[in-house]
C-alpha cells in the first residue's frame, strides 16, 4: 500500500436505497478505500454449504463501480458453528477456514483485504470468555492459508485490535500481540491490523507524557491513576515497535478503526473524552499528517469511522464517532477532509 492510503468504514448491507450514496460520499471526499462487515452468519447462516452470496455480491460489484477498495472484516460465526456463546471462538477453525477459501475464490482479484475477525482481545468478540492469543493465532493461520490458497494475493490482516487497559477478560492490545508473536503469528498475516482511536487527545500527543501523567487532561476521566499510554492516537507506535522487536518491521500496519467522538451526553463510558465536531474535523486531519510526516513507509490504509449507518439515531454510541449523519448530511469532519484532499 501508498503511505498512508485512505479509508471510510461504511454500512451498505440490507441498505441499497443508502448503496450509491455512500459511496458517492466516500468517494467524493478522496477515500480509496471501504471497509464493509461480510458477516459469516449472513452469508452461511443456516447450514454449512448454504451459502448465499447476493448481498455480497452486490457490494463487491457496487464498490468496483466506484473504484473502491475493499477491507472486508469477516467475523461473526452462525449459529451451527458456534463454541457456546455467540461472537467467537467458533467450534471448528477449519469452518471458518472454508467459508473464507469459498469467499475469496468468489471474490479473487475483488476483495484487496480481508480482516480476520475483530478485537480478539476483548472478551465480548471471544464468546464472554477469557481473550486468549494463542487460540486466536490457530485461527489467524487457517484463515491466512485458505485465504492465500485462494487468492495468492489478497492482503491478509490480522483482526484489529481494541486499545484498552489492563483488567481481565480482556487483554491490552499490545500485550495480546506480544502473546500472538510467542504464538506464532509472524508467518500468517501480511499487514498488522490496528485501532487508533484518539479519545480526548490531540492526535500528535506523545503517549509517554499520557502515561506519566504529565497531560493527565487527557486520561480517563482525568484520574491519575487511570493514565496510560492506550489513551491517544500514537498508541500505534507501540504496536509498531512489537513488530519491530520481532523482527516483522517489512510489514505495514492497516488501521481498521480510528477517530474522535462527540458524545457530550452524560450516560457513562465515553462522556470523558468527547470532543466538539469542529475539534473532531481538525484531529482527523492532523492525524493523516502526523502519519504521511512520521509513519512512512510502514503506514498502510487509515479507516476513519464512519460513514453513518443509515439506521443509527443519536442512540447509538457510533453515531457521535460519524463523519456524516445517517441521512448523509456531511458534518464538519467530512467537509474538512473533502477540502483537504482535494487540496493535496
Amino acid at each position: 500500500m501508498q503511505s498512508p492510503e485512505y479509508g471510510i468504514q461504511v454500512f451498505l448491507w440490507w441498505q441499497p436505497e443508502t448503496t450509491d450514496r455512500d459511496l458517492q460520499l466516500a468517494r467524493d471526499a478522496g477515500f480509496t478505500w471501504i471497509k464493509q462487515n461480510f458477516s459469516w452468519i449472513d452469508i452461511e447462516g443456516a447450514k454449512k454449504g448454504a451459502l448465499d452470496w447476493n448481498e455480497a455480491d452486490r457490494i463487491v460489484e457496487k464498490a468496483q463501480e466506484y473504484g473502491l477498495d475493499i477491507v472486508a472484516r469477516v467475523d461473526k460465526e452462525p449459529e451451527w458453528a458456534r463454541k457456546g456463546a455467540s461472537k467467537g471462538p467458533v467450534a471448528n477453525y477449519n469452518d471458518y477456514g472454508d467459508f473464507l477459501f469459498q469467499m475469496a475464490t468468489r471474490y479473487r482479484g475483488r476483495i484487496r483485504a480481508y480482516e480476520v475477525w475483530n478485537e480478539p482481545n476483548k472478551s465480548e468478540e471471544w464468546g464472554g470468555k477469557q481473550a486468549d492469543a494463542v487460540e486466536y493465532v490457530k485461527m489467524l493461520k487457517v484463515a491466512y492459508q485458505r485465504i492465500k490458497q485462494a487468492d495468492p494475493k489478497a492482503i491478509v490482516v490480522s483482526a484489529g485490535l481494541a486499545p484498552t487497559t489492563a483488567g481481565a477478560p480482556h487483554v491490552p492490545d499490545d500485550l495480546f500481540l506480544k502473546r500472538m508473536y510467542v504464538a506464532g503469528a509472524k508467518p500468517y498475516f501480511d499487514v498488522l491490523g490496528a485501532h487508533g482511536t484518539g479519545f480526548k487527545a490531540p492526535p500528535e500527543t506523545d503517549p509517554a507524557d499520557i502515561a506519566s501523567g504529565k497531560l493527565k487532561q487527557y486520561c480517563a476521566w482525568e484520574k491519575l491513576e487511570d493514565c496510560a499510554r492506550v489513551w491517544c492516537f500514537r498508541h500505534v507506535e507501540d504496536l509498531r515497535k512489537i513488530m519491530v522487536d520481532n523482527g516483522d518491521s517489512a510489514k505495514q500496519i492497516m488501521i481498521l478503526e480510528f477517530g474522535w467522538d462527540s458524545d457530550q451526553r452524560k450516560i457513562g463510558q465515553y462522556e470523558w473524552h468527547y470532543v466538539s465536531e469542529e475539534t473532531k474535523a481538525e484531529y482527523i486531519i492532523r492525524a493523516f499528517q502526523y502519519a504521511q510526516k512520521n509513519w512512512a513507509p510502514w503506514i498502510g490504509a487509515m479507516t476513519l469511522i464512519y460513514i453513518a449507518d443509515p439506521r443509527w439515531t443519536k442512540d447509538n454510541e457510533q453515531y457521535w464517532w460519524s463523519i456524516t449523519d445517517p441521512d448523509g448530511t456531511p458534518r464538519p469532519a467530512y467537509t474538512r477532509f473533502k477540502q483537504w484532499r482535494q487540496g493535496q
